[in-house]
C-alpha cells in the first residue's frame, strides 16, 4: 500500500443564523455570521498548504434542508479550488442537509464527489503517481429524520465487494448517533460493535459537535464542527489530518480552524472588596481570554464564583451591567487605535453597536453569571437552629438524595408543563441542571436572610 494523506472534517453548518445573537452589536453578529465561511475558507488553506491527497466531509455542509444560495456558492468555490489543486472531496449529507432540502442547480467541479442516499456507494480513491489507496463506502440522508442504522448498509456493501477491496484501505464515511449520544438527536444510529465489525479501517463520523476518537483501530473518529455555534461549543474546532502509512496505520493530527472561539472563564470573588479590584480581575481574564485563543477573536461567557466581600455590591445589577459596558466600549477602542477597526461607536439601549464587522482577536463578553455568594460560613449557618437553617439542611438532603430531588423538581416544576414554551425548554433540562438551581436558591436565601447579620471569623 502507498502512504496516503486526506482531511476528516465535519458539520460545516454553513450560513448558521446563530440563533440568539439577536442582542450582540451589529458588528460581532456580522462576524459571526461570516465564521462558518471564514472556518471553511481556513479548510481549504489548510488543505493546500499540508498537500492532503483528498478530503471527506461527514455531513451537515449547510444548516438548514432549504439551504441558503450563498452558503451553496460558497461551497462551491471551496470544492472548485481543491479541486484546482488536484485535491478531490467526498460529501455526504446529513440531517441539516439531507438529499430532498431545496438546493441550487450548481455545477460542481470534477473532482467533487456527493454520495447517494439512495444506496451506500463505493467509490474508489485513485492517486497519481499511487494508483488506487483506498476504497470509501458512504451514503447520505434522504431525509431530516433518518432512524435506520446505516453503518449496517455500509456493512452489508463492503462484504458483497470484499474479494476485490481486501488489499485497499477501507473508509466509512457517515452522518449518525453512536451509541445514543444525548446531546444530539438519535439520527442513524448505530452501535460501535456495529462499527467495530464493519470491515472498515477509518470511520469518519460526523453529527456530533464534540471532537472525539472512539476507536484507534479501526479508528471511529468524530472530528467535531468546523465552527463552534453558541457558548456551549467552546473548545477548539476544525479537523483532522490522517496520515495513513504505507502499512495501513493511520495517524491522527487534529488542527483548529474556527475564526470564533467561544470560551467560558470563571473569576473568584473571593478577597475582592472594590469595585476597582473586580474591574482589573475582569480586564486580567479578557488577556488571559485573548492568549488562550490563539490570535482569533473570541466570545466570553464570565461566571463569578466563591464567597467574597465584593458580593454584596453585585445584588446592584446596575454595578455589573456598567462595568460590563465599559469594558465592551474599551474594546472596540482598542481595535479602532490598532487600525483593525475603522468604525464610530453607536450606542442603542447601553449597547455598543458598530457598522462594520468587528476583526481581529477582539474578546466580547456574551454575559456575566453570578454565581458567588455573601462571605459567610455556610456550616455555621447550617448547624443554625433557625428558620434558614432549617431551609438550607432541607435543600441539601434534596442534592444530596436523587429520588428526592426528582419528585421535588416534579412537584415544583409540575405547573410550567402547562405553558408551552416552558415545557419545550424544560423537556430538555437535566438532573445537573436542576442541582445548579437549587443551589441558585440556596444562595438566594442567605442574600435575603443573612446579609446584615455578623458571623464569628
Amino acid at each position: 500500500m502507498k502512504a496516503f494523506r486526506f482531511i476528516h472534517a465535519a458539520d460545516l453548518h454553513l450560513d448558521s443564523p446563530f440563533v440568539g445573537m439577536a442582542e450582540l452589536p451589529l458588528g460581532i453578529r456580522e462576524s459571526l455570521r461570516q465564521s462558518t465561511f471564514k472556518a471553511m475558507a481556513n479548510l481549504v488553506e489548510l488543505a493546500i498548504q499540508q498537500s492532503v491527497d483528498f478530503v471527506l466531509i461527514s455531513g451537515d455542509v449547510y444548516d438548514l434542508a432549504d439551504r441558503s444560495l450563498r452558503a451553496q456558492i460558497r461551497f462551491q468555490k471551496a470544492l472548485q479550488r481543491l479541486s484546482a489543486a488536484g485535491i478531490a472531496s467526498y460529501i455526504v449529507h446529513g440531517n441539516h442537509d439531507p438529499e430532498d432540502g431545496r438546493a441550487a442547480r450548481l455545477n460542481w467541479p470534477t473532482l467533487a464527489y456527493f454520495f447517494s442516499a439512495r444506496e451506500v456507494e463505493s467509490l474508489p480513491v485513485k492517486l497519481e503517481g499511487k494508483g488506487t489507496v483506498a476504497q470509501i463506502y458512504g451514503i447520505s440522508y434522504a431525509t431530516a429524520a433518518v432512524t435506520e442504522n446505516l453503518a449496517k448498509r455500509i456493512t452489508e456493501k463492503y462484504q458483497q465487494n470484499i474479494g476485490s477491496h481486501s488489499d485497499l484501505f477501507r473508509i466509512g464515511l457517515l452522518h449518525t448517533n453512536v451509541e445514543g449520544n444525548q446531546a444530539h438527536a438519535n439520527y442513524a444510529p448505530c452501535s460501535i460493535q456495529d462499527l467495530l465489525g464493519s470491515g472498515m479501517d477509518y470511520w469518519a463520523l460526523g453529527h456530533v459537535h464534540t471532537r472525539q476518537v472512539l476507536n484507534t483501530e479501526p479508528a471511529i473518529v468524530y472530528p467535531g464542527n468546523l465552527q463552534g455555534r453558541s457558548i456551549r461549543e467552546t473548545e477548539a474546532k476544525g479537523c483532522y489530518i490522517v496520515d495513513v502509512s504505507e502499512f495501513g496505520e493511520a495517524k491522527l493530527t487534529f488542527h483548529a480552524l474556527d475564526a470564533i472561539r467561544w470560551q467560558q472563564r470563571s473569576i473568584s470573588i473571593q478577597g475582592i472588596h472594590t469595585e476597582q479590584e473586580l474591574k482589573e480581575r475582569f480586564e486580567l481574564e479578557l488577556e488571559k481570554a485573548r492568549e488562550d485563543a490563539a490570535g482569533r477573536a473570541s466570545i466570553i461567557r464570565i461566571t463569578l464564583t466563591d464567597r467574597g466581600p465584593i458580593h454584596v455590591t453585585l445584588q446592584k445589577k446596575s454595578v455589573l451591567d456598567e462595568l460590563i459596558t465599559e469594558l465592551r466600549e474599551d474594546e472596540v477602542r482598542r481595535l479602532e487605535n490598532l487600525g483593525s477597526l475603522n468604525v464610530g461607536l453607536i450606542e442603542l439601549d447601553g449597547i455598543v453597536e458598530t457598522a462594520d464587522p468587528l476583526t481581529g482577536n477582539y474578546v466580547w463578553i456574551e454575559s456575566v453569571q453570578v454565581h458567588s455568594g455573601l462571605e459567610v460560613d455556610k456550616n455555621l449557618l447550617l448547624d443554625q437552629e433557625s428558620f434558614l437553617g432549617d431551609l438550607l439542611r432541607l435543600s441539601e438532603s434534596i442534592l444530596t438524595d436523587e429520588a428526592l430531588l426528582a419528585a421535588f423538581c416534579a412537584e415544583t416544576l409540575d405547573p410550567l408543563f402547562t405553558q408551552s414554551k416552558a415545557a419545550k425548554y424544560l423537556s430538555g433540562v437535566g438532573r445537573e441542571e436542576h442541582k445548579a438551581w437549587v443551589k441558585a436558591a440556596q444562595e438566594l436565601a442567605i442574600d435575603f436572610l443573612a446579609a446584615d447579620a455578623r458571623w464569628d471569623e
